[in-house]
């Protein structure tokens, strides 16, 4: 109830209802309110309906909810229709919720079929009004209409499905006839300046040409796809023709003429069995099926009177069957009737049969997606370049290849971590290389500044590019030695300014590289142990994370063992239950729980087949012992029927050589007739 009324409130806090309910408001209304919720409801499924409850009387509120529930074929939750009646008249929560609940569920479907109900529910004309002059013709001029609205409104679904639009189809016949005004406008402009051209003629064929080859090509191209296609249709169904070569060779290996006889016999009999037994069942039972649903779309809306009356002929049907059924049981217990235990049988049989087809057919039905299966995944895997699905003995040796691969690939990913420690350790020992290169290049400038020749490397840098740029410079300009030279002196003049700059701010940077060069040796040892001591704990920790997942794999495969001898013991306990309980029963002085064992209930059974079998046996003897004077009997009956239908040619021809007043032998005939008797 509480998922209910929740689903109810969160709906109907949606668009287009906008109602602020909460559990414990909704919980909360009157029954005159919750009527009103529903009746808001039903009219936003079909507006017909919006009004206030409280400006009509209940009784015309309950008739016309009534009516709009039938429309929209809404069924209560319990058959008791009185019941649910008075509820919905009285706004009872245990009958509004569940309507509640449907309609908003399927409220798009429900506007559908209130919008068709306006038109495709016919009105019930009165017999005497349908006596009238004029009114059958009118009526049935409202049926045509009807139909035709439907087909028309299939037509209008089946339109907007389709996906189309008349805005979208009227924008794009605009941009459709802009595209053509502007191709028409390419199209002249293109033959204005062809028409210039000395040689347009002969270039237009050309270019015809080769849009002929072009389509020619293009259709080609679509035969070579479509001769590949079929190529490969024609594959797939040579090797499924091969795979079941394959499996009729595998089948008849071993085999014999009688086996192989045997065999089809078998499937001859299931397939006669299927097509003579079972297919015209289903058959009559689809058409069957078919015909009711045909009957009750064909019949009109029924009424709470209709169906009052059906139900009390289902109920009249259902005592009449009843008391049919009590009169066979009466009669089936005649004592002398032995037929009984037969039709039992045989319908034990037959349900059997019934079972074992319906088995074949499963199977059959799911070998046949098997195969469909299979041959999809091979498909795929030609498609992907892989080759033939191994069987046998090749996948066992491939299953050895693989196991050998399996080894050498866990040798080489070892000798690759290895490798890659390694590697860690030499990128290391370049880092620190690089660095000590950085620190023999600030120790060279250290002593650059000690000898008071300070960015003598860089100012000779600084001079490869001046003359770079001069070297440009005189290509491009043409510029004299002068020049350069005067050039080379300001340069210098800068250098001797900038040095001069530098003076004091290098003999300040002296005590503190230093003390950088000192921290820097510090921090290196100290980084050197500490990554000594991480590629050693690393190194640790890749073995006890590989112990780990041993020991892991060792508990899973325990535990595993655990539940399964676990289960094992239950089973064996179970058993043991039900051999004690089959003693117990056995050893039982009680009669009644003598009768419950196994051993009883086996005996019983191996007597009645006893019994069965001696009364079969009775028979065969009876029928053995009369069938040869069976047989005299029946021939002295054949015998005297083929005299007495000589007899009666005979009379019949004598009768018209009589009339004709001929005899066959020149005399009078040989038979008369003595009181309506033939005397021969």
């Amino acid at each position: 109830m509480s998922e209910q009324l929740k689903f109810i409130t969160q709906e109907l806090k949606k668009e287009p209802f906008s109602k602020t309910y909460n559990l414990i408001s909704f919980d909360s209304l009157e029954p005159l309110q919750l009527l009103q919720v529903l009746n808001d409801i039903i009219a936003v499924i079909d507006p017909k309906q919006k009004l206030d409850i409280r400006e009509e009387s209940p009784d015309q509120t309950a008739i016309r909810i009534f009516t709009t529930l039938r429309v929209l074929k809404y069924k209560p939750p319990n058959d008791d229709v009185s019941t649910f009646r008075a509820g919905l008249v009285q706004g009872d929560k245990l009958v509004i919720y569940p309507i509640l609940e449907w309609l908003l569920t399927r409220v798009p479907d429900l506007q559908k079929r209130a919008y068709l109900a306006r038109f495709l529910v016919k009105i019930d004309v009165p017999s005497e009004i349908m006596a009238d002059e004029g009114i059958p013709d009118l009526y049935a001029q409202y049926e045509e209409l009807m139909d035709q609205f439907k087909d028309l409104h299939k037509q209008a679904e089946k339109l907007r499905s389709s996906g189309f639009n008349t805005g979208e189809i009227r924008k794009d016949i605009s941009n459709m006839e802009d595209e053509k005004e502007q191709l028409n406008k390419r199209i002249e402009r293109l033959k204005r300046k062809v028409e210039s051209h000395p040689n347009s003629q002969t270039m237009m064929n050309v270019a015809r040409n080769l849009r002929l080859e072009r389509d020619k090509e293009k259709k080609l191209a679509e035969q070579r796809q479509e001769q590949a296609t079929l190529i490969q249709h024609e594959e797939q169904k040579i090797r499924r023709l091969q795979q079941q070569l394959h499996d009729q060779r595998q089948t008849s290996v071993g085999a014999n003429p009688d086996t192989l006889l045997q065999r089809l016999e078998e499937e001859t009999r299931t397939n006669k069995y299927i097509v003579t037994e079972r297919l015209p069942k289903d058959i009559t039972g689809r058409r069957k099926t078919l015909q009711d649903l045909q009957r009750v779309v064909a019949e009109p809306a029924m009424g709470h009177s209709d169906l009052d009356q059906l139900n009390s002929q289902i109920s009249e049907l259902n005592s009449e069957i009843n008391q049919l059924m009590e009169k066979r049981m009466l009669a089936s217990r005649d004592p002398d009737d032995k037929s009984n235990l037969f039709r039992q049988q045989a319908s034990i049989i037959a349900h059997k049969k019934e079972a074992a087809v319906e088995t074949y057919r499963g199977l059959r039905d799911e070998y046949n997606h098997i195969q469909q299966e299979i041959e999809q995944k091979r498909d795929m895997i030609k498609e992907q370049g892989g080759g033939e699905v191994l069987k046998g003995e090749d996948f066992k040796r491939y299953v050895n290849k693989l196991r050998s691969k399996s080894t050498i690939y866990k040798k080489k990913r070892q000798e690759i971590a290895e490798i890659r420690a390694e590697v860690g350790v030499l990128s290391r020992t370049e880092e620190i290389l690089r660095q000590r290169d950085e620190n023999m290049n600030m120790q060279l400038s250290a002593l650059e500044n000690k000898k008071g020749v300070a960015g003598y490397r860089q100012t000779q840098e600084d001079l490869e590019k001046v003359s770079s740029v001069k070297s440009e410079y005189d290509d491009r300009k043409g510029k004299t030695l002068e020049d350069m030279s005067d050039m080379v002196t300001r340069m210098n003049r800068k250098i001797a300014e900038k040095k001069g700059a530098l003076a004091p701010i290098i003999k300040e940077l002296r005590p503190l590289r230093q003390r950088n060069t000192e921290l820097t040796a510090i921090f290196e040892e100290k980084k050197h142990s500490y990554e000594t001591a991480n590629a050693g704990l690393e190194s640790n920790m890749a073995k006890l994370e590989q112990e780990v997942r041993g020991y892991h794999e060792e508990c899973k495969q325990e535990e595993s063992r655990y539940h399964y001898l676990n289960c094992m013991i239950r089973m064996i306990e179970m058993q043991q239950q039900k051999v004690a309980d089959e003693m117990k029963a056995y050893t039982s002085s009680d009669p009644y729980t003598r009768k419950k064992t196994f051993r009883e209930l086996y005996q019983r059974k191996v007597q009645e087949q006893e019994n069965l079998g001696k009364g079969l046996r009775e028979q065969q003897k009876t029928v053995r012992e009369s069938h040869g004077p069976s047989m005299t009997q029946m021939k002295m009956w054949k015998d005297l029927e083929r005299l007495m239908e000589c007899k009666r040619q005979c009379m019949e021809r004598n009768a018209g050589m009589t009339a004709q007043g001929i005899s066959s032998y020149g005399e009078a005939p040989p038979a008369v007739l003595e009181d309506d008797r033939l005397v021969l």
